[in-house]
């Protein structure tokens, strides 16, 4: 898979519906056992949700880390500070594939960002050891790698016109494990582990809209790979549009995009 060149701006066009997995984490997550905790985002991309931590804990010491310098160039500028109840909100350059903690915290929280991370379930370990008692390890990773929306893409890439630049690009169909495989994982390391699925039906407006929400995210490792060849890339895009009509046809009132996404919350043991 091509480590993705990220676009802030073209990530943040359909905002409010990336951010809605996160609350629904959010309203799930126990309070922290600390009473200024201590709290990671992993893959915090530009803040906007990252922003909510604080909402909800405005005394925590949040980080938020990322590996995109666009994305955290974006957070830098939108959400970095004090926060209302005297925490501080900052960011930090980091890889979530070797990210160890080098202090205790009350939660290490991530959104939408495992599912780029081969064997991501493996850093779990290391993780929970950092958490303090009652700390809790808490995702949601999009679970839908086998929809038209990916499967179209895949079978695109790899097709005659494309494999050549992009075989391989592309997330792979095992990104995300199944939802027994976590409960499996996360229990044996000692936590309290509560999984759950819940499909989004977003509607979406304007040109082409699932186009345009698959830009920001899923697509990105194809863009990147395209990018010195405006000319391929725009070849490409324009077939993956015409695939994506046919499977998420408009309504009057929008383009439905069903969106599945998996979440996790682990709790350790006090």
């Amino acid at each position: 898979m091509t480590k993705p060149t990220w676009d802030p701006a073209q990530y943040l066009r359909h905002a409010g519906h990336r951010a809605r997995p996160f609350a629904d984490l959010l309203a799930r997550i126990p309070e922290p056992p600390g009473g200024r905790p201590r709290i990671a985002d992993l893959g915090c991309g530009p803040g906007n949700v990252t922003a909510l931590l604080a909402d909800r804990w405005p005394a925590a010491r949040i980080t938020g880390y990322d590996n995109s310098t666009e994305m955290l160039d974006k957070a830098h500028v939108d959400h970095e500070g004090p926060t209302a109840g005297g925490g501080r909100l900052d960011f930090a350059h980091a890889d979530v594939r070797t990210w160890t903690p080098e202090e205790p915290y009350d939660l290490i929280v991530s959104n939408a960002t495992l599912q780029w991370v081969p064997g991501h379930a493996d850093r779990f370990a290391d993780w929970i050891a950092a958490l303090r008692p009652g700390g809790t390890l808490a995702f949601q990773v999009p679970d839908n790698i086998d929809a038209p929306l990916h499967a179209l893409m895949r079978d695109l890439a790899a097709g005659p016109r494309w494999r050549t630049r992009l075989g391989g690009v592309l997330r792979r169909t095992d990104s995300v494990p199944a939802p027994a495989a976590y409960l499996d994982r996360l229990t044996r390391l000692g936590c309290a582990a509560d999984i759950w699925q819940t499909t989004y039906f977003h509607v979406l407006t304007g040109e082409d809209p699932v186009l345009d929400w698959v830009k920001g995210t899923g697509l990105r490792p194809a863009l990147t790979a395209l990018a010195d060849d405006p000319e391929a890339r725009d070849q490409f895009l324009a077939e993956y549009r015409d695939l994506l009509r046919t499977a998420y046809p408009g309504e009057p009132y929008g383009t439905v995009l069903p969106f599945r996404r998996l979440f996790a919350v682990a709790v350790k043991e006090e």
